[in-house]
């Protein structure tokens, strides 16, 4: 148990990964900041969405995008395009969203905004599952939530919070299974410590184009 009073697991025997984790996207819609739909910014010519689903198609066998501006997505055949069960919940919803549709046990869940996404990384999240309920990223600054794979066992936990309006997106981690993924075992995976990298402002843009 850590000092947060979550309790953590060692790591379990690796699993299938596409039998049994789906790959979720959290694609929100249009960004007051960014003024656009981020899943659309290109990145040295490739769209965020795209990178992220050509990723997801290596590694799972079922793709959901979460999104409340479904019909910018129907290009993505390769994906089961959902809207929010609850409304205005934040990522926390889209969370309790993607799960709730997910034909698998697991589900790997990343924000849309993420250029730097690495396919080995997330096969080493995946692989992971075993008897642990959230295996999260775990760095100095804090969790990476929107980098992490959940069980379907989250759903009940999360559906309470929701209820609550209490949208803290590691607030049920107090009720599960964690599984902490150290710096130290991300540090193989980003070289460049770029690895967790989201898009929210131009200037993020910007950088992101001047660096590819």
């Amino acid at each position: 148990m850590n000092k947060e009073g979550i309790c953590l697991k060692e790591p379990w025997p690796v699993i299938d990964t596409k039998a049994s984790v789906t790959g979720i996207i959290l694609a929100g819609g249009k960004n007051s900041r960014m003024g656009t739909n981020k899943a659309f910014l290109e990145i040295d010519g490739t769209r965020l969405i795209d990178n992220t689903i050509n990723i997801y198609r290596e590694i799972f066998s079922e793709i959901i995008i979460v999104t409340n501006d479904p019909l910018s997505y129907l290009e993505f055949t390769c994906a089961t395009v959902v809207t929010d069960i609850y409304k205005g919940k934040g990522a926390l919803g889209g969370i309790y969203t993607g799960l709730f549709y997910s034909r698998n046990p697991y589900a790997f869940v990343s924000a849309c905004d993420m250029p730097y996404l690495n396919k080995d990384f997330i096969e080493y999240l995946a692989g992971q599952c075993g008897k642990h309920d959230v295996i999260v990223p775990a760095l100095a600054e804090g969790y990476q939530p929107l980098h992490a794979v959940y069980s379907r066992n989250c759903l009940p936990s999360i559906k309470r919070l929701l209820m609550l309006d209490k949208l803290k997106v590691t607030g049920f981690y107090r009720d599960m299974r964690v599984l902490e993924i150290s710096e130290e075992q991300i540090l193989p995976f980003n070289k460049d410590s770029r690895l967790f990298q989201n898009l929210n402002t131009p200037q993020d843009v910007e950088r992101a184009q001047n660096t590819t």
